[in-house]
């Protein structure tokens, strides 16, 4: 029952947090003038979209981060070395982001930070990670219980956690084009990702998960169709690089792969468009990421972020099911 309460709180918490700084937050934005670049490749199906506030990320960031900081300070959960390491990451990767979309408003197009620039503070994440993570007693087996893998990886372990960090951060990136759609995934993604942890004793990245959902769903407020502000690399790369964190921490890898299924199937999409087009000269979707073939098909923006909600939710029930009882 104290879980329950606690879980409850969690995300009325972020919820309540993040609803009220985005009606601070949104207005400073437009007055600073930091609009969103849309790409020259999508600008004729988004150019309406052309200076909507964009680093909208901070709306989920700032609540999670305080909120987390304040139930620990408070005693309602207590510091454990994972809850450190998933702050770390969670933190970090909007550091990147906020810095990839500050240059590009700064520069007046959609490129920020260079993908050398990314993957170096994204190494630094990754040994910051991997210390941390050894200095507490972490393995470094790579164990999936459910299909009796158990291989040792020793210091490349290290080189895996910095693998799932950047594909994961790079997915949800990837899907990130629609009014709502990485968000009402993401929020999806940690209800399943809260609840595996707390099934399986991770209590306290349990709880930062549930106020990270109820700050996305107070973000989803203004950034469902017509959306008001955009979440940004900001919170593109906070939201995949922590649920990556997660999964490691939890040793639930592969049921990271099924719960963000939609986001690998985008980020696959993409993938086999550019290998198609390299090797054979020919494209498979109209266009990659996924969303916009949809898009190109004449689906309206509405009922693509619908339907993908929903491959979300079952994914995200399939996802709970292989981590916890299989």
């Amino acid at each position: 029952m104290l879980l329950l309460t606690k879980a409850v709180v969690a995300i009325f918490i972020g919820f309540i947090f993040s609803t009220f700084l985005g009606l601070i937050l949104i207005p400073i934005l437009k007055k600073l003038h930091f609009g969103q670049k849309i790409s020259v490749f999508v600008g004729d199906l988004h150019r309406k979209k052309e200076g909507t506030p964009t680093m909208g990320g901070l709306i989920f960031i700032i609540p999670t981060v305080l909120s987390t900081l304040a139930l620990l300070l408070t005693g309602k959960v207590s510091y454990t070395s994972n809850l450190g390491i998933v702050l770390l990451v969670f933190v970090g990767y909007a550091f990147i982001g906020f810095l990839d979309d500050y240059l590009s408003i700064k520069r007046g197009h959609n490129e920020g930070l260079t993908t050398y620039q990314k993957l170096f503070m994204q190494v630094l994440i990754a040994i910051g990670f991997f210390y941390i993570y050894m200095k507490s007693g972490g393995q470094t087996s790579w164990v999936v219980g459910t299909l009796g893998i158990d291989i040792e990886m020793g210091w490349l372990y290290g080189l895996f956690i910095l693998f799932v960090l950047v594909g994961a951060s790079n997915a949800v990136n990837l899907t990130d084009g629609l009014d709502g759609l990485a968000g009402g995934l993401s929020a999806i993604a940690f209800v399943a990702f809260s609840l595996v942890s707390l099934m399986v004793g991770f209590d306290d990245i349990g709880i930062f998960s549930l106020i990270l959902t109820g700050s996305l769903v107070g973000y989803l407020l203004y950034n469902t169709h017509p959306a008001k502000v955009i979440m940004g690399d900001t919170g593109s790369l906070a939201l995949g690089g922590v649920m990556a964190a997660i999964a490691i921490i939890t040793h639930r890898e592969l049921t990271l792969l099924v719960v963000a299924g939609v986001f690998v199937i985008e980020t696959l999409s993409v993938i086999i468009q550019t290998f198609s087009v390299v090797v054979f000269k020919k494209k498979v979707f109209l266009m990659s990421p996924l969303h916009h073939h949809f898009e190109l098909l004449g689906w309206s923006e509405q009922d693509i972020v619908k339907l993908f909600w929903v491959g979300g939710l079952l994914l995200a029930m399939a996802g709970i099911l292989f981590g916890v009882w299989l």
